[in-house]
């Protein structure tokens, strides 16, 4: 009987080390966990699986991504904070980064770029380089693609047409102080709140409004809690797919190689699901009955530069100089 529950407990053994090796691991599969905050219908979703889709191709099988949408392994900062300890390994992030890499503020700045075409300079140029090498150094992971964003405008339930509309007016901003800033000299009043608690806060009233790019607005179904989408194009900005430095430097080099070409195939096939769908949701929000309402954006602008200039450090406002001197 003895050596019967012996070889048993083997057997157990045996099946618990034979399975996939994680991303620390140095088996024959590597697994990814991703975990973001849309939901599956978005851009961001369909684009991470296509990358998964080439990585596994291109790795023959070697490395597998798992992806986890709808926040499901937590908000952002703990998908960031979870690949530091090692339980996560990848995550979509954007400025909610600089509170580690002060210079990821920049990629928000309120009224700091004119429009893709300015954003998509900056990003792919030098000062993008420059972020991306403050990220990977201060956070821990290495962007491997980005995602341009539709510009991000402020949903109401009344029109907010100027600064003097947004008296009183409670609305949720994602964890980056600069935001807060930036809408408390407009004269609203905003608070910080994980994005998946955003729409229970717009129907219990909780909170007034929001400000979000058209693609979140309408995957967030926001359309059922708010009547306006008010062009305020406070924000032109990019997001990175990363990676934690870590698990990607533990990669033979030809797995790196080909995660990075997976990488070059998944931003061209995001940027044209961007192109595509930007139009085809903006109508869609109209249809389910949203009104586009137009925003004096000067008035805005003036109102969010000083608080914008005062919140930035020396570093960081030399940058943001540099990304408005790149528009001129």
């Amino acid at each position: 009987m003895l050596s019967i529950f012996a070889v048993g407990i083997l057997a157990v053994l045996l099946a618990a080390c034979g399975g996939d090796e994680s991303a620390s691991g140095s088996g024959d599969t590597i697994t990814w966990k991703m975990g973001h905050l849309s939901n599956e219908d978005h851009q961001w979703h369909k684009t991470a699986e296509k990358f998964a889709e080439l990585v596994d191709e291109k790795t023959d099988g070697k490395l597998q991504i798992e992806i986890y949408p709808n926040e499901q392994l937590g908000s952002e900062t703990e998908v960031l904070n979870g690949i530091e300890a090692g339980t996560v390994d990848m995550t979509i992030s954007g400025e909610t980064m600089q509170n580690w890499a002060p210079e990821a503020a920049l990629m928000a700045a309120p009224y700091a770029f004119k429009g893709e075409d300015h954003l998509k300079s900056v990003v792919e140029g030098e000062i993008g380089e420059e972020i991306e090498g403050s990220i990977k150094e201060n956070v821990g992971v290495t962007p491997l693609y980005y995602h341009m964003r539709a510009p991000r405008n402020l949903t109401s339930n009344e029109p907010i047409e100027t600064p003097s509309d947004l008296e009183g007016f409670k609305m949720r901003v994602p964890n980056v102080p600069l935001f807060m800033d930036a809408w408390e000299a407009a004269g609203a009043r905003p608070q910080v709140m994980d994005f998946s608690e955003v729409f229970t806060g717009l129907q219990q009233g909780v909170i007034d409004g929001q400000e979000n790019p058209v693609d979140l607005i309408k995957s967030a179904g926001f359309a059922e809690v708010q009547d306006y989408v008010n062009l305020t194009e406070h924000v032109y900005s990019w997001i990175y797919v990363v990676v934690g430095n870590e698990q990607f430097e533990a990669l033979d080099e030809d797995t790196q190689k080909a995660v990075q070409e997976a990488a070059a195939e998944a931003q061209s096939y995001g940027m044209d699901l961007y192109e595509s769908e930007t139009a085809e949701i903006t109508q869609s929000l109209k249809d389910e009955g949203m009104e586009f309402v137009e925003v004096d954006q000067d008035a805005l602008s003036k109102a969010m530069k000083p608080a914008v200039e005062k919140s930035l450090s020396e570093k960081q406002l030399e940058l943001y100089e540099k990304i408005v001197e790149a528009g001129e």
